[in-house]
């Protein structure tokens, strides 16, 4: 078989002009030369080696291709999918109601929308070289295996016949050797002897014993030469006619289509980009198949910020307040001068408010619901200014009474649940405007009516406006209807027998419209009438809870809802809120006002002015009330049981225990604890801003809440940290929000 038919035409060259009619003598003799100067290269001995190397090349091209198609894969795959990523996390904050709507919303939807398809085209195109590269890689694993057998076979049989070539010419040059001596001994040439005698081992040989051995090592020379030179002729032969021909024909074949399939390969690259590119073409500017397929261009067009902004007001239409009358100028009746000289001279009241007689027809108390929780409070009216501790007739709304005893509690489904019953809120607008002049501090003159405007109140003869929402919104406590208001009692009175159960500071006083309490607030911006006494000092902090409840009648002290409701609304995305110290001198004039009247209007916590916007002073007034509590808020009662209950690892055990010792709490200290557990849980639950997590809020609170046991020892503060942060981690299975 001839390496010539292997060769095939060139595709650009003589051929090429052929077909197209415009060949040439020059031409085909130039491809004429290729072809013998090709079938040359092949037939020679240098014929595998050199298609050796350039299969190698053809290997090393298509795996050069292959890792480009493999990183062009992976960055295609990241932008698709990055692409996507970001389309779905637009559209779903373009549909935030801060964003705008109407055709512009659309618009970016639809926008959004044509890149998604971008992007799927863009998933397609990268699986598609992924394909291509590992077909790549296929076939350039099968052509290097190929090309190392064929190595092997091919080399070998290269090798062999080079071998035997130099042992042809190297038994040739000795049987050269051989005649040349032979011809000098026949010829009586004696030029390479020494003296002219030659030395045997049976001693001297003669001329001719010599040259009868130079002819017979000549003959057996000649014969081995002979042999060598007939045996490299046959493995030369079969060399050149079947062994190199056919490791030359398979390498080509190998050659070719390796280099088919990197063109392939590189053609549908070519198309799937183009495809690629299409397609993305028409998602952008789509065929006018379908009169809903619109182009990026229409879809943007189509936003008409006028409309938007037409429809956007409209919307508001139905939000629009009453519409008032103008203005209009009415004289003060006092100012006239015509009134002023029928006026009486002012005349000093007595000192101490005359008694108010309750008409018949008003309700002598108020029934409280005992819906869900039954109260442990002792069921002891209010005592009569003679038998009550000083200060506790000033500032007492009537809403602010002790809690009674309510329904029983109903049965617990939990071991350690402990429930209570809600008491109901006392209406403050629902009587007649008589009865709103109830409500004021105990003990001072009848409540005078509301100014207009006031910051406190709503107009007058109007019910205060709903302002921020109070603490019991903030999850603490559920709003309960609103009954008639007590009418207020004479001075040295003691209430009827039936009073409000369970009343709850944090729904007495509703919100106005700038967030101040009206309830036992109302009044207390009026100066107390000439003669009368300004109330005494009223201590808060250094009292114990129970002794606080039993003045106020408030289960939560004053200055602990204030200050919760100050972090709640100012507090929660401040950075480090109970771990970083206020301002020491704000501290103390905060503490010296709640000690002197935790009921003053500059201590309503939601104007920010009240306590000199520095919240964390507000943080440290909290802090500083609990450290300064007789029995801890915890108490000293519980302090052992409570530091057991934080040695047990299993988490379900130590939390029931802890909610055991919990419920067994004194009613007051339980509220407080509540309410508190709850105010710390919406911090927690904002650690991501303020970086306060459970641990970090129990490591502040664990001794300031657990305060120090006789006996105790300093080893003991990691086991506070862990009963608080228990609590913390477990506060809505020891506390129902919803309650």
């Amino acid at each position: 078989m001839s390496l010539g038919d292997a060769v095939t035409a060139p595709e650009n060259g003589g051929a090429a002009m052929g077909n197209l009619g415009l060949s040439s003598p020059t031409t085909a003799t130039h491809g004429d030369e290729a072809t013998s100067q090709v079938q040359d290269v092949l037939t020679s001995e240098m014929g595998i080696t050199a298609m050796l190397n350039r299969l190698k090349q053809s290997i090393a091209s298509a795996k050069e291709f292959a890792l480009f198609l493999k990183k062009r894969s992976i960055l295609e795959e990241e932008h698709a999918n990055g692409l996507k990523k970001l389309c779905k996390m637009s559209q779903e904050n373009i549909a935030r109601s801060e964003h705008r709507g109407g055709s512009f919303a659309k618009a970016y939807e639809e926008m959004m929308v044509i890149h998604e398809r971008m992007s799927d085209n863009g998933l397609q195109f990268a699986m598609s070289l992924h394909q291509m590269q590992e077909d790549l890689l296929e076939l350039a694993a099968i052509a290097e295996k190929s090309r190392k057998g064929w190595k092997q076979n091919g080399l070998v049989a290269e090798q062999r016949v080079a071998e035997l070539e130099a042992a042809m010419r190297k038994s040739k040059t000795k049987y050269d050797s051989l005649a040349e001596e032979y011809d000098r001994a026949r010829t009586g040439d004696t030029t390479g002897r020494q003296g002219g005698k030659m030395f045997g081992f049976k001693g001297p040989k003669s001329a001719a014993q010599h040259e009868e051995d130079l002819l017979r090592k000549a003959q057996a020379a000649d014969q081995d030469y002979l042999s060598k030179v007939q045996v490299v002729q046959a493995e030369r032969g079969e060399l050149i006619a079947k062994t190199r021909p056919e490791t030359v024909k398979a390498l080509q074949d190998i050659v070719r289509e390796c280099d088919s399939g990197v063109v392939l390969q590189l053609q549908k690259f070519a198309s799937f980009n183009e495809k690629l590119l299409l397609s993305n073409g028409l998602s952008i500017s789509p065929l006018k198949t379908s009169p809903d397929s619109r182009s990026l261009r229409e879809c943007i067009l189509a936003i008409n910020n006028d409309k938007d902004l037409h429809d956007y007001l409209s919307s508001h239409y139905s939000k629009l307040p009453p519409r008032t009358g103008e203005p209009k100028y009415e004289r003060n009746h006092l100012i006239d001068p015509s009134h002023r000289a029928q006026t009486t001279p002012y005349t000093q009241p007595q000192q101490g408010p005359s008694p108010v007689q309750i008409p018949p027809s008003q309700p002598q108390m108020f029934q409280g619901s005992a819906n869900s929780r039954a109260s442990t409070f002792i069921d002891t009216p209010i005592s009569p200014p003679s038998q009550a501790p000083p200060g506790h007739h000033y500032g007492q709304s009537v809403g602010s009474v002790p809690l009674m005893a309510g329904a029983q509690r109903p049965p617990s489904q939990s071991q350690h649940e402990r429930t209570f019953s809600q008491g109901s809120m006392v209406g403050q607008n629902n009587g007649p405007p008589a009865q709103q002049q109830f409500g004021g501090p105990r003990g001072s003159a009848p409540q005078q009516n509301q100014i207009p405007g006031s910051r406190f109140n709503g107009g007058f003869n109007q019910p205060p406006l709903q302002g921020p929402p109070q603490l019991g919104a903030l999850s603490f406590q559920p709003s309960q209807p609103q009954q008639p208001q007590l009418p207020q009692l004479p001075y040295g009175q003691p209430p009827p027998q039936q009073v409000l159960q369970n009343s709850n500071p944090l729904q007495q006083n509703p919100p106005t419209p700038t967030g101040l309490p009206t309830g036992p607030a109302q009044g207390r911006k009026q100066s107390p009438p000439s003669g009368q006494l300004m109330p005494p000092s009223r201590p808060v902090f250094g009292v114990s809870l129970s002794r606080l409840y039993e003045r106020d009648g408030l289960a939560v002290p004053m200055v602990v809802y204030q200050c919760i409701q100050a972090v709640d609304l100012f507090g929660l995305g401040v950075e480090g809120i109970y771990r970083l110290s206020g301002s020491v001198p704000h501290v103390n004039k905060l503490k010296n006002l709640f000690d002197t009247d935790s009921t003053s209007s500059n201590l309503d916590f939601r104007n920010p002015e009240n306590f000199f916007h520095d919240v964390n002073s507000v943080a440290g007034l909290l802090k500083q009330f609990f450290r300064d509590l007789p029995d801890p808020l915890l108490t000293k009662e519980h302090y052992a049981a409570c530091v057991e209950a934080a040695k047990n690892e299993d988490d379900i055990v130590r939390r029931d225990s802890l909610h055991a010792i919990i419920n067994s709490l004194p009613d007051p200290n339980y509220a407080t604890l509540r309410a508190l557990t709850l105010h710390l849980y919406r911090v927690m639950d904002n650690s991501g801003v303020n970086r306060m997590s459970s641990q970090n809020l129990a490591i502040v609170f664990g001794p300031t809440l657990m305060g120090t046991a006789p006996g105790s020892n300093i080893s003991d503060a990691g086991w506070q940290v862990r009963v608080v942060d228990t609590i913390l981690q477990n506060t809505y299975q020891i506390f129902d929000d919803d309650d």
